[in-house]
């Protein structure tokens, strides 16, 4: 969801919850429908403070997701551009070939991976490249202590990288249970039938509307959020694009030219086999 989409929810929201509060006051007492105040506030303060405290706790657990595959992405990167320096130690026979494999690997994250991961569609599909990589590194036999020392450090940085991935792609499916979401609505809703209880045919206009609206305001705001940080993935402000990749891209193909080194990677632009 982008601000414009969230902004027109948001108004709406307000809109719809201050008209249903003036209505509600053209047959309201003076002095709301309450005789005692004190104790409606109070009530009102309670259910306030539950639904807060909830909402606090879900916020934080989405947050945490949202933290996870952000950085989960940025380390994914930075361990396929240690990858792509490692292979250059590796035997001559497999070294265009893993280079190319991860450059593949990249591009398949940017592309395709990150298109099911901005629709939700992602589940437990793995990279192919992934299983390419895995295939070619199989039958490499180090010869030297380099190549060695090379093939250790690969092994090493072939499961960082995966468990990387996995951190990325957990909080594309969204983190927050259904009956909690449901938990909430009721609550909001709730929440908007006690407030329309303070009608009060002897205020205003307008601070009626306020009363409702800043209260309707605030709950669909902090839902907002919720639902943002629920589905990190997608277009629009905030949302985590594959940036770390796209950089390791460029400086991979950059440090490639300046060691001299030509690599013809076996899929197109998006990652697809050629």
């Amino acid at each position: 969801m982008n601000l414009v989409i969230g902004g027109l929810v948001l108004v709406a929201v307000v809109a719809v919850a201050s008209a249903a509060m003036l209505l509600v006051r053209r047959s309201s007492p003076e002095g709301s429908r309450f005789t005692d105040g004190d104790r409606a506030s109070g009530v009102f303060g309670v259910l306030a403070t539950g639904f807060s405290v909830l909402l606090g706790f879900i916020i934080f657990l989405a947050f945490t997701s949202y933290d996870e595959s952000r950085t989960g992405a940025e380390a994914e990167a930075l361990v396929v551009a240690q990858q792509v320096q490692t292979a250059q130690f590796l035997p001559p026979a497999v070294r265009a070939e893993l280079t190319g494999e991860l450059i593949c690997y990249g591009r398949s994250v940017v592309g395709p991976e990150w298109d099911r991961m901005d629709d939700g569609t992602q589940g437990d599909a793995i990279n192919p490249w992934g299983v390419a990589l895995f295939r070619t590194i199989r039958g490499v036999e180090p010869r030297t202590a380099s190549e060695g020392s090379a093939y250790d450090t690969w092994l090493d940085q072939t499961s960082a990288r995966e468990e990387a991935r996995l951190d990325r792609i957990h909080g594309a499916e969204g983190v927050i249970p259904v009956p909690l979401w449901i938990a909430l609505f009721f609550i909001s809703a709730v929440v908007f039938v006690y407030m329309l209880f303070f009608a009060d045919a002897a205020e205003g206009a307008v601070t009626q509307a306020l009363l409702m609206g800043s209260v309707a305001a605030v709950i669909t705001v902090m839902l907002l959020l919720l639902a943002f940080l629920d589905s990190p993935f997608g277009s629009g402000v905030g949302r985590l694009e594959p940036t770390a990749m796209e950089r390791t891209l460029r400086i991979a193909d950059q440090a490639l030219d300046a060691i001299g080194r030509t690599v013809r990677p076996p899929c197109d632009a998006r990652g697809i086999p050629s």
